[in-house]
């Protein structure tokens, strides 16, 4: 069984709005793919699917073996402990230090404080900031928020690390210092990745797995993908 799998995915907002028409695919675990095309492509509404945010209006969308789309809303939560989001604004608490924005993510489940520690320090150095647990966000740069959101998406071990535009305020230096932390989550932890961006010089320099969504249709999936393989992009 695929670790992700979309079969005749349909979504229709009341508005009238068709976001994807007839989606279908698959993903393995452990791959890192990206999801790639135009604003208002239906890329966002693919991944909102992953962590049911968003329904389809048809179709199936499994996750580790649960069809999410037929979850229940009680249940939701139980998915999304095993799945680790990070957005492109930083959504972090700004009274609270590194160390404690991460460790909220597992406080929020009950884990007993004995527990928490060493979690939230192995996040944190993996993402290459123990030397800033006690800082504030305030006096960090946006490349290094951006390293506390992943730590605190991670920190739970997710099997899914989903990346919605996690590069989206950072200048390219930096981005290409965020994509390799999340590039060694995925090869050194298992974790699969899968990330919307419309970055081109980071999709074309990691050549991973691309799937090109256009008007709610998939029509484009390579391995070891670029922008320059879809060239209307």
């Amino acid at each position: 069984m695929k670790f992700i799998e979309l079969k005749n995915v349909n979504k229709t907002y009341s508005t009238g709005v068709t976001a994807l028409a007839d989606l279908s695919l698959s993903i393995d675990k452990g791959e890192f793919v990206f999801v790639i095309g135009h604003t208002a492509s239906g890329k966002s509404t693919f991944i909102k699917m992953l962590y049911r945010e968003e329904k389809p209006t048809k179709g199936s969308v499994i996750v580790g073996g649960v069809n999410v789309a037929k979850l229940r809303n009680r249940r939701v939560y139980k998915l999304r402990r095993k799945i680790g989001v990070v957005f492109q604004d930083f959504k972090l608490l700004p009274k609270l230090t590194v160390y404690e924005n991460v460790a909220f993510a597992l406080e929020c489940i009950g884990m007993k404080s004995k527990d928490i520690k060493p979690k939230v320090m192995r996040a944190i150095e993996i993402v290459g900031l123990k030397e800033k647990v006690r800082s504030f966000p305030h006096q960090l740069s946006g490349g290094e928020q951006q390293r506390v959101c992943i730590a605190r998406a991670i920190v739970n071990e997710p099997k899914l690390l989903i990346c919605d535009e996690p590069t989206g305020n950072l200048d390219p230096d930096t981005s290409k210092e965020i994509m390799d932390v999340i590039d060694s989550i995925n090869k050194d932890l298992k974790t699969t990745v899968i990330m919307a961006t419309h970055d081109k010089e980071i999709v074309n320099r990691m050549k991973k797995r691309v799937i090109l969504i256009e008007h709610g249709v998939l029509t484009g999936d390579k391995m070891k993908g670029s922008y320059k393989s879809h060239e209307s992009i």
